[in-house]
């Protein structure tokens, strides 16, 4: 009884896996090493310096009435005009795209405007305009109602930056949607506003709050548009970003970057919030 040898297989090295995205770790290196270079370490140098005045003095800093009144200025006018670019933005981005019209193209390239104008033109603009001598103003201020050096003013150069945002964020989507949804809304006995409120909305819903994201960071950001309106009065019209330019120039750079710390912590709680409530209106519009 004879008994057959079998030689083993002969080991055939492996292969390394090739990723389905060729140059992947080479692009994400990059992207990782870019975005510390820009954001990270920025933001860690800020904490950094803003620790060297310890709990208590950071909590004093933070926690004074003018910097909180800044900081409630700044945020609240922030919030304002996001919520009135919320309703402008939807009204302009329908017309532009639902509507032909004469000069389309120029009230187009108007809402641009504040993309490439300087901020500081703007600010200047709006306050000749809302001064109390100003074209708009003057009639304004005779009904009672002062906009120049106001918090008014302030939420008023807040809205002027921030609009386009909105408004080129939803235009897009508006055109994407498709019309048959609104005729079938009719057809099945929806009014013009069940429509807009039970179709149209819950689609652009996602849209909309990117834009009102985009929009709050910007004006919560501005600077030179608001600082000529403003007219700077502490404890009433000053901004935090002014204060922290202020506080800059009086060589306190902890206490700057403490008031930027708290704008910082601010305002990253509110995008979560508004990122948050973006994530649900998606499940719910699908």
């Amino acid at each position: 009884m004879s008994t057959t040898m079998t030689s083993p297989a002969p080991h055939r090295p492996r292969r390394p896996r090739r990723s389905a995205m060729p140059g992947f770790g080479l692009t994400l290196g990059f992207t990782l090493s870019y975005l510390s270079l820009i954001v990270l370490i920025p933001l860690a140098a800020l904490f950094v310096r803003a620790g060297g005045l310890g709990f208590a003095g950071f909590w004093t800093a933070v926690t004074s009435e003018r910097v909180l009144n800044a900081l409630w200025l700044s945020f609240a006018g922030a919030l304002g005009a996001t919520a009135l670019n919320a309703v402008l933005g939807v009204l302009f981005a329908w017309v532009f795209v639902r509507y032909a019209f004469p000069g389309k193209r120029l009230f187009q390239a108007m809402i641009d405007l504040p993309f490439a104008l300087p901020t500081a033109v703007a600010g200047i603009a709006l306050t000749t305009l809302y001064a109390s001598n100003g074209w708009l103003g003057a009639p304004l201020e005779a009904l009672g109602l002062q906009v120049a050096y106001t918090p008014v003013g302030v939420m008023l150069a807040m809205t002027f930056v921030s609009l386009p945002f909105v408004v080129r964020t939803l235009e897009p989507v508006l055109e994407d949607l498709d019309v048959h949804l609104e005729e079938a809304a009719a057809t099945l006995g929806a009014s013009r506003w069940q429509t807009i409120t039970r179709v149209i909305l819950p689609l652009v819903m996602p849209a909309l709050l990117t834009g009102c994201a985009l929009a709050f960071a910007r004006a919560v950001g501005e600077f030179g548009s608001v600082i000529f309106i403003a007219g700077n009065l502490p404890n009433v019209s000053e901004i935090a970003p002014l204060l922290i330019f202020i506080r800059l120039e009086e060589f306190d750079y902890n206490g700057a970057a403490a008031i930027a710390v708290a704008m910082l912590a601010i305002s990253f709680v509110l995008l979560l919030v508004i990122n948050l409530l973006q994530h649900w209106s998606r499940r719910h519009a699908h």
